[in-house]
């Protein structure tokens, strides 16, 4: 019997990326690295460029940084460090050509290209030879409005060419999560994967059924919603955090009261961007809302959360609290740092509230998939569920409205995508759940 090649499965995804290995027919391992906080399978999808000091007087360089590797470096010195996080939710956005970092323009590729040079570096060993053949994962639906897929696709190849590979797939995944989860079925199945992400959330359909040759599967089924984990934090920003730093509030205007501008909030919906505001012209007009506002110690919390770079330490509290809200009907929020201190009990009914609308996408991509296989939820035999948000209950009610709770399973919630793309990279019709550009 002839070997089966080895591959390699990337799922980069909007919030973290894993990589996996197979080589001949053993299973698929995802590969480890050694973060300054401990050992790591997730690997943080962030880039930071951070100015060092030229050797001897000599014009200073930028650093190139990536996963834990670039908080570390922007949490230390934020002002001397361009950090970018996130940056999946622009791939397929044809308004995003460029960004611009000390006079040198970066498009997409070629921040993707920088990330990945550094995952290579960070996997040490791991990574020195790479396989021709990797499959990279890709969502059924692109966060963003009106998004190209197609373009994506092309500023991935392009990236991951730059990397050295020859033979470079795309499979949906959601796709992926299933050929993970399909190790452990020993009869026909019809599963439903529900991939849950940063920026993104896809389900996808598939029929499996074992033969002489092994387990066979058959597509039935995508959809996706460029909604997600992301949106689900900055509902919590906005009723919890942003009012207690002045939004809502007004503030005095010879002679007439007026409402502090909203645009100063916009930056929390991605901490990095925190920093970013404070190097804006709109901090001078803060600075100078705290002399006037109707009430002046929120916009002083405000000032020391942009002064003093309280925006990571601000995500933890968010995490800590969708965490809490996923175990208990109700939690505390507590954000401490420096002086600020914010503390509200939150009840998992208020929190389930804030997130509606993006409940309601959902729900409609859930039934879009089903409807698109032409099945009933009682004819679907096992439902997978994967990701980080997949343990929010508002979440998982929707699958248990519609399927019997003994079929719902959930499990490799971060890894369960790069392992099952490495697996798909050996089967013998590759061009059934991959496609190349």
């Amino acid at each position: 019997m002839i070997p089966r090649p080895a591959t390699i499965g990337i799922d980069f995804g909007t919030t973290n990326t894993v990589v996996a290995l197979t080589s001949g027919d053993g299973d698929a391992v995802v590969i480890r690295f050694e973060a300054p906080g401990g050992d790591l399978a997730t690997f943080r999808s962030t880039l930071s460029f951070q100015l060092h000091p030229g050797e001897d007087g000599r014009t200073p360089e930028r650093v190139v940084e990536a996963g834990p590797w670039a908080i570390e470096a922007y949490v230390e010195d934020p002002l001397d460090t361009r950090f970018i996080q996130s940056f999946k939710t622009f791939a397929a956005s044809a308004a995003f050509t460029e960004t611009v970092i000390d006079n040198r323009r970066y498009g997409f590729e070629d921040l993707l290209s920088a990330f990945l040079l550094r995952v290579r570096h960070h996997a040490g060993g791991d990574m020195d030879d790479l396989p021709p053949r990797v499959i990279v994962g890709r969502p059924v639906t692109f966060a963003g409005g009106s998004p190209n897929a197609d373009l994506a696709l092309e500023r991935y190849q392009t990236a991951f060419e730059r990397l050295g590979f020859t033979d470079i797939r795309y499979a949906y995944e959601p796709v992926g999560a299933a050929f993970f989860f399909a190790r452990s079925l020993t009869e026909p199945a019809t599963v439903l994967v529900a991939d849950f992400g940063g920026g993104t959330s896809d389900f996808s359909i598939v029929r499996f059924e074992p033969s002489p040759d092994g387990l066979q599967s058959t597509p039935l089924a995508r959809s996706g919603v460029g909604v997600a984990g992301d949106a689900f934090d900055y509902r919590i920003i906005d009723q919890l955090v942003s009012p207690a730093l002045g939004k809502g509030g007004s503030y005095r205007s010879v002679g007439k009261v007026l409402p502090i501008p909203q645009r100063y909030y916009a930056a929390f919906a991605r901490w990095d961007q925190l920093a970013l505001l404070r190097a804006s012209r709109d901090m001078k007009d803060i600075r100078s809302l705290a002399r006037t506002a109707v009430e002046p110690e929120k916009v002083e919390r405000l000032i020391e959360v942009l002064d003093d770079n309280h925006g990571y330490a601000l995500y933890q509290a968010i995490s800590r609290l969708k965490m809490d809200l996923s175990r208990d009907e109700t939690a505390t929020f507590v954000f401490e740092a420096g002086s600020v201190r914010l503390e509200a009990p939150v009840a998992r009914s208020e929190f389930e509230a804030w997130i509606a609308p993006e409940l309601n996408a959902i729900e409609g991509a859930v039934d879009q998939a089903i409807t698109q296989a032409g099945l009933r939820p009682d004819q679907i035999d096992r439902v997978f569920l994967t990701g980080g948000t997949s343990f929010v209950p508002a979440v998982r009610d929707i699958f248990q409205r519609r399927f019997d709770h003994e079929k719902i399973e959930t499990g490799g919630e971060f890894e369960s995508i790069a392992s099952g793309l490495a697996l798909i990279g050996r089967e013998t019709d590759l061009d059934l759940w991959t496609e190349r550009r």
